[in-house]
């Protein structure tokens, strides 16, 4: 009968053929990770757990801060800054709190191959948070945009924030004309 083994696809091996970043590549990294983590503090102007060397924000440069009050269970927090130096208009996601029941909804609110996504398949719960967060912002993410013709649009997040961020991106690239029509190597 020759049966034949078929290895399903999964992601363990994506990065196998990939070269190395260089630094220019790699530079914002470190910078975008302080911002992920100061969505943890409830404050910027009087932080609890600022890192040494501080989280490099100018609290006068974020342009929204949204809570779970705010979202209402759809998403985990977030803020909007604008980095002036870097010219870069950030959205980061907080990650999973795991004393948040909201948080634990949108990620069991999946089901294996239970949402398509051009030509692919995406955890549900995330996309819908990726969803709501556009629909809420994309006047305001079309405004800056639009205000800041050379600056770049980053999707940053930690943990649940992360998914909720790259799946954000995804629905940016295919929805550009909701933000002006923006130029596609702009988002990231």
């Amino acid at each position: 009968m020759g049966m034949e083994t078929v290895s399903p696809h999964t992601t363990g091996h994506d990065s196998e053929t990939w070269g190395l970043a260089s630094a220019e590549e790699f530079e914002p990294v470190p910078r975008i990770c302080r911002y992920i983590l100061a969505e943890y503090e409830d404050d910027l102007r009087y932080p609890l757990w600022e890192l040494p060397g501080g989280y490099g924000i100018n609290p006068d440069c974020l342009i929204l801060k949204r809570t779970y009050e705010d979202t209402r269970g759809r998403a985990p927090p977030y803020f909007l800054y604008l980095d002036r130096e870097h010219t870069d208009l950030v959205l980061a996601v907080r990650g999973l709190n795991m004393v948040k029941e909201s948080d634990y909804a949108i990620l069991l609110d999946n089901k294996l191959g239970q949402r398509k996504f051009h030509g692919g398949y995406v955890h549900n719960g995330l996309l819908k948070t990726a969803g709501w967060v556009l629909d809420k912002e994309c006047d305001i993410l079309k405004e800056l945009v639009e205000k800041y013709p050379n600056y770049t649009l980053t999707f940053t997040g930690h943990t649940l924030g992360s998914g909720a961020a790259a799946l954000l991106t995804m629905v940016v690239v295919q929805n550009l004309d909701r933000l002006g029509n923006i130029d596609r190597t702009r988002v990231r």
